[in-house]
């Protein structure tokens, strides 16, 4: 299986080495969900390497890269802590996704990429303090940026900290990693029949409601014309092809 990621990576590379990426500057959101070990271990540190693959190449081709990371793969917040103060519940699961931060990084370095962890809350041991202007220098150096804390508050997803961040370091689109291949007119795992959009409209993902990001983050694009594109975490090939620009998943815009 890595060895036909590599072969298949190596084909677009190949074929996209002369070409100018779509995308200057990206930032791709992972679900914490998604990189769950199907052994029931918190991360999948083979599918962890594809992903560092695809990033690196990325950032070879020339395409600056900040990245935001859930933590569904430990704590899944408000849906595992009916009994505890939802304040504190958040706070784990801000917790958790510099626990995936760190990981993350630790797997680019040792593939050969260079990385750094910005936190939105302080925690000087463990990540440097998100600020816009040095995580704006270090994406332009050609290091790859892990966001972790989400946007450093309780009752905010990580959808909407990667949005957020997205517009704070004027990302050209918010590729959304997850664990469904775009955004349906009903669930998949449900319903059979469910169509899949190639693309869609913010208000389109509203006046349906569709299950795409949460109510937050897709106003917040509505409202600052971000454009996203939601796909499967399942081939990390993916988000290298994204972010040349193919027709991947499901984009959304305004």
């Amino acid at each position: 299986m890595l060895l036909m990621l590599y072969n298949i990576i190596n084909s677009y590379e190949r074929q996209y080495r002369m070409e100018k990426p779509k995308y200057k500057r990206i930032l791709v959101k992972l679900s914490g969900e998604a990189m769950r070990g199907k052994d029931g271990s918190i991360l999948d540190f083979l599918l962890l390497e594809k992903i560092a693959d695809a990033l690196i190449l990325c950032t070879d081709a020339g395409i600056e890269v900040a990245v935001m990371v859930g933590a569904g793969n430990i704590w899944r917040g408000a849906k595992q802590s009916a009994q505890m103060d939802r304040c504190r519940a958040d706070h784990m699961g801000l917790l958790a996704t510099v626990i995936n931060s760190i990981a993350l990084k630790d797997v680019i370095i040792r593939r050969g990429g260079r990385a750094d962890v910005m936190s939105a809350v302080d925690m000087p041991e463990f990540a440097e303090r998100y600020v816009p202007e040095t995580a704006d220098k270090r994406l332009r150096e050609g290091r790859i940026v892990i966001l972790g804390c989400g946007t450093g508050n309780p009752y905010f997803s990580t959808d909407t900290g990667a949005v957020l961040r997205a517009a704070q370091l004027n990302a050209d689109i918010v590729l959304m990693a997850k664990n469904i291949d775009g955004i349906y007119d009903r669930d998949p795992r449900v319903h059979p029949d469910a169509k899949k959009y190639d693309q869609v409209t913010y208000d389109e993902i509203l006046s349906k409601k569709l299950a795409a990001y949460d109510l937050t983050a897709t106003a917040f694009c509505a409202a600052n014309g971000i454009k996203t594109r939601a796909f499967c975490l399942s081939d990390p090939a993916d988000i290298y092809r994204a972010a040349l620009g193919e027709n991947v998943g499901t984009l959304t815009s305004v």
